[in-house]
């Protein structure tokens, strides 16, 4: 074989391994959607804000902007600026319940899946030729979609269709077949995330996951944004996204519940029609629980989505954090620039900051 041809083979076996890396990193993000009222530079600040690890790096997205802070393989934090979707997060949508949560997860899946394919680009340093942005980008999303539609939704199904006709289970025992389904996803849910967490790239994720939450709860207090104190503050936030795969787990074993159990293709087809509904009913949950955390029972609820979240976030160290919070601190420059007599500043093209890892 060829020089050329073996050059040629490499670089698409290399495009393929990184596609299933990407495909692995997509199924571990998470919806982002959380509100802070945090203290800005002459007044308090309110801003809907989300989060979301990427690779070597994180993805903060504001009201107004989202920034993705990666560190490159030569050790720098490059950083991408870009303004989000004025009409679904600031407009009247914003406000319909249930309808809001479907634009905005949505949306957050677009933000979420453009931060990555940036991000596996940045990472692959010198090799220009790799992208993420085309067909390639398209096709691992597609994959992965399809990938977690099948392993959470349609195997629960069939799993559940199966034991129900091998035990005889008939009219009466519609609430039992689809609440056996519901732990079955939950199962495959924490199993596949535990599973995954093993793997060293994705374990390197739930690091940049456990330093966004880090710099968000350090932000929250009012703490300063430095290494040395961000580090200091908890993993677990009461907002993260991986609560609502928990939420979802439960949510579907209600709304399945309404329609019985179906014939089987109705049954498998049902589980892809409704996931809109779930998640939209999730998404008000999440809300409704976010806004009320200072009350007791409402932490006694949240308990079960902070102990899922040890398995999605590792410590961090130095150099991580310092890529989680360059991110934050480009949103807050945005939002900053929002406020009555700012003057907003043009989204920045990627560039790099001046510190290296450490």
């Amino acid at each position: 074989m060829r020089m050329g041809e073996q050059t040629g083979n490499h670089k698409r076996i290399r495009r393929v391994l990184l596609a299933a890396r990407l495909v692995r990193h997509w199924l571990t993000a998470e919806p982002q959607e959380q509100v802070a009222s945090a203290p800005g530079a002459d007044k308090p600040l309110k801003f809907s804000y989300g989060g979301q690890a990427v690779m070597e790096g994180v993805m903060m997205r504001g009201a107004y902007n989202m920034a993705v802070a990666v560190r490159d393989p030569k050790g720098q934090i490059v950083i991408h600026e870009q303004p989000i979707n004025a009409a679904l997060y600031r407009g009247r949508i914003s406000k319909i319940p249930f309808i809001r949560g479907l634009t905005m997860l949505w949306d957050s899946l677009g933000l979420g899946t453009r931060a990555l394919m940036w991000s596996a680009d940045i990472a692959l340093g010198e090799e220009e030729d790799v992208s993420f942005n085309g067909p390639l980008g398209i096709g691992t999303l597609v994959v992965a979609l399809a990938f977690g539609i099948g392993l959470f939704f349609l195997l629960p199904a069939a799993v559940s269709n199966l034991i129900e006709n091998l035990l005889g289970m008939g009219p009466g025992t519609e609430f039992l077949a689809n609440l056996m389904e519901g732990v079955i996803r939950l199962v495959l849910i924490i199993g596949y995330i535990w599973l995954i967490g093993r793997m060293e790239d994705i374990a390197r994720v739930f690091r940049y996951h456990g330093a966004e939450h880090k710099t968000i709860n350090a932000y929250e207090a009012g703490a300063p944004l430095t290494t040395d104190e961000v580090a200091r503050f908890p993993l677990e936030h009461p907002r993260c996204g991986t609560g609502f795969l928990l939420v979802v787990a439960v949510i579907s074993v209600l709304v399945f519940s309404v329609l019985g159990r179906p014939p089987f293709i109705w049954l498998l087809l049902s589980r892809v029609l409704l996931i809109p509904v779930i998640a939209g009913i999730a998404y008000e949950y999440i809300k409704f629980t976010a806004a009320r955390m200072d009350r007791p029972w409402v932490r006694v609820m949240v308990a079960p989505s902070l102990a899922l979240q040890r398995l999605t976030t590792n410590q961090p160290d130095a150099s991580i954090l310092e890529v989680a919070i360059v991110a934050l601190q480009r949103v807050l420059e945005s939002e900053r620039a929002h406020l009555p007599g700012a003057v907003a500043p043009t989204p920045a093209e990627p560039e790099e900051a001046a510190a290296p890892a450490r």
